[in-house]
């Protein structure tokens, strides 16, 4: 990189925090379409890192840029190198930490990372992605770099990483956490939820027609005093594909909740997937550690099934 070159080029500056795929995508969008922009994407991790193959940074040609792929210690460098890589029209691979010729640069883990920048020359696929994940569908994209292009792909494997010459990012929806329970529990986890960055819907147990929707990338909490408020979600979560069902109650509380559903014909398979009692820990005795537990399992339950 020429000392010109340099000079001319605008200082990398984050403009926010964000993590989340596709608000990360749609920025890469924005730039492309306005400037210029590139999407560097974490393809190798020697050793141990803070962030998942497939995290991304989108860097525009003006400097700003956001995501991570690392835990904040190499960012403006890769938003650097894609700087130049934008001004070069050409994609790149940069290494950082163990085995990177930048020795002023190391990652605290004390492993290495690989960094491939891809400089957007068309929005179309990441376009498509995003309508795909609005749609609550999953996608995955094959980064070539001899062709230096993103291509779609129509299996979308469980993990991302390479395949052949190609790595592979996946990109699955946002969790959304159903809810349904007493005023002051529901409520807590609600915010919580919102907080970190789920779609959340609150469902009233009375309001019998209420449309509720149930996918792969859902989890169900169940937060009543009464069997009987929770018997028709419940159902309905047993027999839709949500990733997590929770609900709240002693061990005598859900011996007699599988006993209503025997009594209906619930197989057993199905109320094994309830979790009772709900959180990744307990008892609680407030509404507050309530909602850090119920939303501690669901990350979890997420983490394992989906990485």
């Amino acid at each position: 990189m020429s000392d010109t070159a340099i000079t001319m080029m605008p200082n990398p500056v984050r403009t926010s925090s964000v993590e989340n795929p596709a608000d990360i995508l749609g920025f890469a969008i924005e730039a492309a379409q306005h400037s210029g922009a590139a999407l560097a994407t974490l393809v190798e991790i020697r050793g141990g890192a803070a962030r998942a193959l497939g995290a991304h940074v989108a860097v525009a040609s003006d400097g700003r840029f956001c995501g991570y792929v690392s835990g904040g210690c190499v960012e403006a460098a890769v938003a650097a190198e894609a700087l130049q890589a934008i001004t070069d029209g050409r994609d790149r691979m940069v290494k950082f930490g163990e085995g990177s010729p930048f020795f002023d640069i190391t990652l605290p883990c004390g492993g290495g990372i690989t960094i491939a920048i891809h400089v957007l020359r068309s929005t179309d696929v990441l376009d498509d992605t995003l309508k795909e994940l609005a749609c609550r569908r999953s996608v995955a994209l094959a980064y070539r770099p001899e062709l230096q292009r993103l291509i779609p792909l129509d299996k979308v494997p469980l993990r991302p990483g390479w395949r052949g010459k190609d790595f592979i990012s996946v990109y699955r929806p946002k969790t959304r956490v159903v809810i349904s329970g007493q005023v002051g529990e529901a409520e807590a986890v609600r915010r919580l939820a919102e907080a970190s960055g789920y779609v959340v819907d609150v469902v009233d147990p009375k309001a019998t027609s209420q449309t509720i929707a149930i996918d792969a990338f859902t989890a169900v909490a169940l937060l009543h005093h009464d069997l009987d408020l929770e018997e028709i979600l419940l159902i309905k979560a047993l027999a839709s594909p949500a990733f997590y069902i929770g609900a709240m109650g002693s061990t005598r509380t859900h011996r007699r909740r599988i006993d209503r559903l025997q009594s209906i014909g619930v197989s057993s398979e199905a109320f094994d997937r309830i979790k009772a009692p709900i959180g990744l820990f307990g008892p609680t005795r407030e509404s507050a550690s309530l909602a850090l537990s119920v939303l501690a399992d669901i990350a979890a339950a997420r983490l394992e099934n989906f990485g």
